[in-house]
């Protein structure tokens, strides 16, 4: 039944998202750490997603903004899984502006969990302006928008180095081995102890790359984990669907005795 054989494979691939890393032409290979969400049973590490979203608002969202986020995603089930007082007491410490008010006036307040993620620009102009003219990407659905994935991530984040003496960079340019052609805007934002893990984990810049890799992965696919479960039970059926056709259609056909 070769049709329904393409149609298992088709909704394997979509339903757990399986992609090859792919480097982009001209830089190294990505690196491809074991990521606990990776392959047909992966689950997000809750643990990781609470340090990554740590890592992001402490280093990452003071240029990056995740505009479809809200605060109570942050307590969602399958995702960092902070409880509603965590949650609260997380969108708190932010401000928004909100309004108008009985006057026609526009007032600050402090976020609620159903608000979005601040941004820390008002709009692309003014991040432009702050940035030498670079723009960063929202990082809602970075994991998915560049190719690569959550490995074009981690990779870039490990990426700087000191340019070879044959290359030269303007003013505000830094080396990337990862980045396709070797330069990029974004000054290196991770140093060792850059943060001070509340769970005692220790901060190398490995770890928070993986940690805040992890986080804007769980960003990207907020659903994956029930996503390749309903994946999972799905294949289960068509196959014993399919084993089914194939002995229903060979006792069929059994009968028939071919023709001389």
């Amino acid at each position: 039944m070769p049709n329904m054989s393409k149609l298992i494979l088709l909704l394997f691939l979509v339903f757990f998202n399986i992609s090859p890393s792919i480097s982009a032409e001209d830089s190294e290979k990505l690196l491809n750490p074991k990521f606990s969400f990776d392959g047909i049973f992966g689950k997000f590490d809750r643990a990781s997603l609470q340090r990554g979203y740590q890592v992001y608002t402490e280093v990452c969202s003071a240029c990056h903004s995740m505009s479809l986020l809200n605060y109570r995603n942050l307590s969602q089930q399958g995702g960092p899984e902070f409880t509603e007082e965590e949650t609260k007491a997380i969108a708190s410490k932010f401000e928004v502006e909100d309004g108008p008010n009985q006057n026609g006036e526009m007032f600050k307040r402090s976020s609620k969990p159903s608000d979005h993620f601040k941004s820390p620009f008002p709009n692309e102009q003014a991040a432009r302006a702050a940035n030498g003219g670079a723009y960063p990407p929202d990082m809602s659905t970075l994991a998915k928008a560049r190719e690569g994935g959550p490995s074009y991530i981690y990779s870039i984040l490990l990426g700087y180095e000191k340019s070879p003496k044959n290359i030269k960079l303007e003013d505000g340019v830094y080396y990337n081995k990862f980045k396709p052609g070797n330069s990029i805007k974004m000054p290196k934002p991770l140093n060792k102890d850059a943060v001070k893990y509340s769970d005692g984990t220790e901060a190398s810049v490995e770890q928070m790359a993986f940690d805040v890799t992890t986080f804007l992965t769980w960003a990207s696919d907020p659903h994956l984990e029930e996503r390749k479960k309903t994946g999972f039970k799905t294949i289960i059926f068509l196959l014993i669907v399919s084993a089914l056709a194939y002995f229903v259609k060979k006792k069929t056909w059994s009968r028939i005795e071919p023709k001389m």
